[in-house]
């Protein structure tokens, strides 16, 4: 195997004094790259799938929600957004002070517990509904000195009115149960000895 690799290198060096050009072949052979090649792999930025929801996760569960600043307090799911994979719950504001919002479903705990909520329309609270417009919902708020001022979320008129139409249509399934009514308002907690594994919620 030498002695051949060899004969190429002096048959080419004789090549190369007599004016003739080396092969393309014998040029590949001598000049061997010993890095090994990137090869670019195709981009699935643009690649949508379908998301994938528990199928506990239907509209109108009561969920206990496990993160954020209003972890511990139940509320109820009114739809679920294909597009972001997130999900669409309230609580309702005037019951428990969880406004309408989205939520991720890993940080939520599905009940058995259920609300009629079929004849809500909840088709416009889309991903876009979301979206923060700008200067219209920020507001300048003081602290405990008085002295510095930090922006601070202020709801548009029209989520307010939102809200508003959200609670009394939640409100008019709940307060037919009174004990749905307290179930909604009260927070869960676990004490000294219980697993959450073991519970059925």
């Amino acid at each position: 195997m030498v002695s051949a690799s060899r004969d190429r290198r002096e048959r080419a060096k004789k090549e190369a004094s007599s004016g003739l050009k080396v092969s393309s072949v014998e040029n590949e052979d001598l000049l061997y790259s010993t890095r090994p090649v990137r090869v670019p792999r195709p981009s699935r930025k643009h690649v949508h799938k379908p998301r994938k929801f528990r199928a506990s996760l239907s509209p109108g569960t009561v969920v206990i929600l496990l993160a954020g600043r209003h972890r511990g307090k139940r509320v109820v799911l009114l739809h679920k957004l294909e597009k972001s994979g997130m999900i669409v719950v309230c609580g309702p504001f005037s019951l428990n002070g969880v406004p309408l919002r989205r939520v991720n479903p890993s940080y939520v705990v599905a009940t058995s517990t259920k609300v009629d909520v079929s004849t809500l329309d909840v088709s416009k609270y889309d991903d876009s509904y979301f979206e923060r417009k700008g200067g219209e919902i920020t507001m300048e708020v003081e602290d405990a000195d008085g002295e510095a001022k930090k922006a601070a979320y202020k709801p548009s008129e029209s989520r307010i009115s939102d809200q508003k139409e959200l609670d009394a249509a939640i409100l008019a399934k709940v307060e037919s149960n009174p004990v749905l009514k307290s179930y909604l308002g009260a927070r869960f907690s676990l004490s000294k000895g219980q697993a959450p594994h073991m519970m059925k919620f």
